[in-house]
């Protein structure tokens, strides 16, 4: 099996400045691969390495303003790395989004284009993931999503219940995939996805195939021509599996 994740896909107003936030959010390289994509990993990567879960920063006319299906969650160490990173994190243009109560084992911010993210509070499980502890997907039913992605990239079932379930890589390493229940009618198209090739990337297409399957089925998005197919899950969100540019 083939299929890894690759990165988390922002659409972005401004690419360049987004991806200057997260960059200095994450301590990571920053790149580009051409005029309005920004790329960043963690500095020394070389793909394949389930160690991270990149992410890539595409410049669109007017990304909307939609309720976000996928979102980061930051991993902090220790207290005062929380109170230290949220500092920092708001002085990069990080502003506060305001949910979770106060109470809340994490601090709720949105980035500076509106991109809603989490700091947790230190926690065990995430102890070894890296900057970010886990990528969170919004769904109607985690247990259907699981049983599609555990498949899809071939990784362990860490937590499952009607509510929640979290895979990481099969190698222990890099951050958590999270399927959280949502209302279905929150259910909106988010401008934030999951990006998944194939190792050799000749593969695609055999994997496309793989996950359809498995229960994926195509998606039109206004994509045209493009190198990557898009697809959606049983639960109905959008990723795509990309290809030889």
């Amino acid at each position: 099996m083939t299929l890894q994740l690759v990165q988390v896909n922002f659409k972005a107003r401004d690419d360049a400045a987004l991806g200057r936030f997260w960059a200095e959010a994450l301590g990571w390289g920053l790149s580009s691969e051409g005029p309005g994509v920004t790329n960043l990993e963690p500095v020394g990567f070389a793909w394949p390495d389930p160690s991270a879960v990149c992410i890539d920063l595409v410049r669109v006319p007017d990304p909307e303003t939609v309720h976000y299906r996928v979102h980061l969650e930051l991993a902090t160490t220790s207290t005062g790395h929380h109170a230290e990173l949220v500092a920092r994190l708001k002085d990069l243009g990080a502003t506060p989004a305001g949910t979770g109560g106060d109470d809340a084992p994490w601090t709720a911010l949105a980035d500076p284009e509106g991109n809603a993210f989490r700091v947790l509070e230190p926690r065990d499980r995430y102890r070894d993931t890296g900057p970010i502890a886990a990528v969170v997907v919004a769904c109607a039913d985690p247990r259907a999503s699981v049983r599609f992605w555990a498949e899809a990239l071939d990784w362990t079932v860490h937590e499952l219940s009607d509510d929640r379930a979290l895979l990481r890589s099969v190698k222990g390493v890099g951050p958590f995939l999270e399927f959280r229940r949502t209302p279905e009618d929150e259910a909106v198209r988010s401008r934030v996805h999951l990006d998944l090739m194939s190792d050799p990337v000749a593969d695609q297409a055999r994997e496309v195939a793989r996950l359809e399957g498995l229960g994926a089925v195509r998606a039109d998005v206004g994509q045209g021509d493009v190198s990557w197919v898009v697809l959606a899950d049983p639960s109905g969100d959008e990723f795509c599996v990309l290809g030889r540019g």
